[in-house]
Order: C-alpha cells, then structure tokens, then sequence
C-alpha cells in the first residue's frame, strides 16, 4: 500500500492515489491541477522514507473535485445576571481534492 504524508494550508494529510481529501478552502476551480510539494513522509509497500523535514523532488499530485461548506456550527456566548446572550452560526468552506498520483524523485538518496 503506497501512501504519504503532506502539508496543505499548513495541516498535514495522509494521502494515498485514487482517495478524495478534503482541504480547507483554496482558490482554484473544479478541474485544476493542484500540486503539494511539501511531503514529510512516503510509504511503498516495504520502502519508507522520511524527510528531513520535507522529502525533495517529491510530490502529490491531485485534481479539485468540488468546493463544499461544512456542518452548521452555532457559537453562543452568555453572561448570567445581565441579559447578555449573542447567537451565530458559522459554516467553514472546504476543497475536495482527488489524489491522483504520488511522485517521488528518482535519484534520490535514502536516508541522508
């Protein structure tokens, strides 16, 4: 089973080819390629390797399927004894990304 581990918007993701993740909210549109080249962590099948801290030559390659919001979440805030009570509610935006294929460079030196 080959999968990675890599950093979008500052979160890291375990990946694997053909899987749809969701990311926070980025600016493409449906159909664009999005690249992360920032992989801390390739798997495949017996081989691992690390980075230190980042994999060089390595990417993931991937495809945005769709952009969704989340669930509905509601923030209340309440002070007792003065009548202070505020409603809001809050939907945060997401990126659908397909993983098409993870590439790691060849030539590279394992380990060091």
């Amino acid at each position: 089973m080959k999968y990675a581990i890599a950093i979008c918007s500052g979160k890291q993701y375990k990946v694997e080819p053909g899987e749809i993740i969701q990311v926070d909210k980025l600016i493409n549109e449906v159909g664009d390629k999005v690249i992360l080249d920032e992989v801390l962590f390739i798997a495949d099948g017996k081989k691992v390797t690390v980075g230190t801290p980042v994999i060089k030559g390595a990417q993931v390659k991937t495809t945005v399927t769709g952009q969704i919001k989340g669930p509905k979440i509601l923030v209340f805030k309440y002070k007792p004894k003065v009548r202070y009570r505020r409603r809001q509610g809050h939907r945060q935006k997401y990126t659908l990304l397909q993983v098409d294929k993870i590439v790691k460079k060849s030539g590279e030196k394992n380990g060091s």
